[in-house]
């Protein structure tokens, strides 16, 4: 249930509010707009419905939220939420965000070269994984810690904000002392112990779909997140599993529009997943930011043929520098900017 206040309420108002629906066993969430302040009160249905919010100093209207994912919903609130990653870096907003470098990070030297490159180009968020969620046990499994420190050094010599996956609630504290982003990966889509996790942290986290998942699927996966206290959350359409073999993944620019409509949540598009192959990168990206989405996430490896994971997917430096300059005209011809 959504509670809108007057434009003229006072905080010891909606403090009364808040406190009365505890009382009452309800969670409160409170979201402030521009124009409108909102309440959204989770709880038991029958509770929800006898109790007169109606009558309450300071409120306006009361509106039951038809949506399953209540917080994530346009209904809860209508604006669109711009993340504040860090003094220079937000994500929601004009500005499409750009995450980028090698799908695992391999080595010191190699971040902070990759790092250089992306800064040159534009992106403002580096991407690396230290813990690698691989279909074979076999294969290379993350550096760990002494990746994370890699990330976090190159990083702040360059002035980039930084990405990296969580799999799982046991490294939570760990990574966030190295990372200004955390990210849940397809494979953890509904892992809702790790949500529940992450909902307690103050850090930005970027929600990825699930291999099959369906858009419903994927939001409430988000609404674990905000539930539990974290609304700096960003969903990522990496591509789903179809019947296709020609591209690894089945990217779901349709996602792009339905979520924004849906929710009011940013939304990132990752063209490398998406497609499988770096020849496939650029026009998916494009598509991406004609869609409405509010960040790419592309992956940059100087040597893709030497890459640790994902190498066909990933751009060379001269590939993804000429790159950014194409995505920043669809930018400009959609009334956003990149560069």
């Amino acid at each position: 249930m959504i509670v809108i206040l007057r434009s003229d309420a006072t905080e010891e108002q909606i403090q009364h509010i808040v406190e009365k629906a505890e009382g009452l066993g309800l969670s409160a969430n409170i979201s402030r707009g521009v124009e409108k302040t909102v309440i959204g009160l989770i709880g038991p249905e029958d509770v929800l419905r006898v109790t007169p919010l109606e009558v309450f100093p300071g409120v306006e209207q009361v509106i039951p939220v038809l949506a399953p994912y209540r917080l994530v919903s346009r209904e809860f609130k209508q604006e669109n939420t711009i993340i504040k990653v860090t003094d220079k870096v937000s994500i929601g907003g004009e500005k499409i965000a750009v995450m980028s470098g090698p799908c695992s990070i391999e080595s010191a030297e190699g971040m902070r070269s990759i790092a250089k490159v992306v800064k040159d180009a534009g992106a403002n968020i580096l991407r690396g994984g230290a813990f690698k969620p691989r279909t074979s046990p076999y294969d290379f499994q993350g550096l760990g810690e002494e990746g994370l420190k890699y990330l976090k050094e190159a990083g702040e010599e360059y002035g980039l904000a930084t990405i990296t996956e969580v799999m799982d609630s046991r490294d939570i504290e760990l990574i966030c002392k190295y990372v200004d982003i955390l990210q849940v990966g397809a494979r953890n889509m509904q892992n809702f112990s790790l949500l529940k996790e992450l909902g307690k942290t103050k850090k930005p986290v970027m929600l990825k779909r699930g291999i099959s998942a369906t858009i419903k699927e994927w939001l409430m996966s988000a609404e674990y997140l905000l539930a539990n206290g974290n609304f700096d959350v960003m969903l990522c359409e990496r591509g789903i599993r179809t019947f296709e073999t020609a591209t690894r993944n089945t990217l779901d620019i349709n996602a792009v529009g339905v979520v924004k409509h849906l929710s009011h949540l940013p939304v990132i598009v990752d063209p490398s997943h998406g497609t499988g192959k770096w020849g496939l990168v650029g026009g998916s990206a494009k598509a991406g930011i004609a869609a409405g989405c509010d960040g790419l996430m592309i992956e940059v490896h100087e040597k893709p043929e030497e890459a640790l994971s994902d190498g066909p997917q990933s751009l060379i430096p001269e590939k993804f520098s000429a790159l950014m300059k194409e995505l920043d005209k669809i930018a400009v011809a959609v009334s956003r900017k990149l560069l």
